[in-house]
């Protein structure tokens, strides 16, 4: 009995040495290691993000400019009016200047012949005139339009010559009926006339530098040199008198634009 309780405790003895050796050699789990038997999942140290250069908006949108020039051309209205009235012959050059963003100069040089038929007389003027003022343009162009829809003031003056072809002699008591044109010829020179226009037009370009425009007329006359013994029935530039000292007109144009500079738009600011 004594040896077998020494046995068993040798045995035991043995063990807890081995076990004691077995702690040792296993290793201490690492931090890393316990957040993996944890669940948890460290995340990788973030790096530097290299942001992308910020494009300026001057690089993106482009700059607006502003032509500047001079537009010349020809009212074809008056060119071809002479190929179906045999009582009219005219020509009329038409030019603008862009002086500002909205303003333009403006002016208009012709001469007429037209023969004018009333119930009582036939009359012939013929004489040259001129027309200056400004334009003022209301249409906001989108980026490389040039369309203008304006409206202006012209200052225009007119000297010419007035043939009286033929004239009636008043009867009172037509019992007989109208007594026959009496023809005459005489000339009178060396007459002028000046007036106010109103102008309302636009233009549009077609293709490049090239516009095709339309405007409406409205005339006051200023002042008014006339023969003796009839009035001016018609005055180059001026048009119909209509027995007053208001009257209208209009034009048909086609003009081509010389461009001489550039100017940077202005955007508007908004307030």
């Amino acid at each position: 009995m004594k040896h077998t309780l020494k046995y068993i405790f040798s045995f035991c003895f043995l063990m807890s040495l081995f076990l004691v050796q077995a702690q040792k050699t296993v290793s201490t789990p690492t931090t890393t290691d316990q957040n993996k038997l944890e669940g948890k999942i460290t995340e990788a140290p973030k790096q530097d993000l290299v942001k992308p250069a910020v494009t300026s908006v001057s690089d993106t949108i482009p700059v607006k400019m502003n032509r500047y020039g001079v537009r010349v051309g020809v009212d074809l209205y008056k060119l071809t009016r002479g190929f179906y009235d045999s009582n009219y012959k005219g020509v009329e050059l038409v030019g603008d200047y862009r002086l500002t963003k909205n303003y333009y100069l403006a002016a208009e040089l012709g001469n007429e012949n037209k023969t004018t038929v009333d119930s009582r007389l036939t009359s012939t003027a013929k004489g040259t005139y001129i027309k200056a003022g400004f334009d003022y343009n209301g249409y906001e162009n989108w980026l490389n339009m040039e369309n203008i829809i304006s409206i202006g003031l012209r200052y225009g003056m007119s000297t010419f010559n007035q043939q009286l072809d033929s004239f009636k002699i008043y009867n009172p008591n037509p019992y007989w009926g109208e007594l026959p044109s009496i023809p005459s010829g005489e000339k009178y020179s060396g007459l002028t006339a000046g007036w106010i226009e109103v102008v309302a037009g636009l233009k549009v370009k077609v293709i490049n530098n090239i516009f095709v425009g339309f405007s409406l007329r409205m005339n006051t006359l200023l002042f008014n040199k006339q023969p003796d013994n009839f009035e001016n029935l018609y005055i180059p530039g001026f048009n119909r008198t209509y027995a007053g000292n208001f009257g209208a007109g209009f034009n048909y144009t086609v003009t081509y634009f010389v461009p001489l500079y550039k100017k940077k738009a202005i955007p508007k600011k908004n307030n």
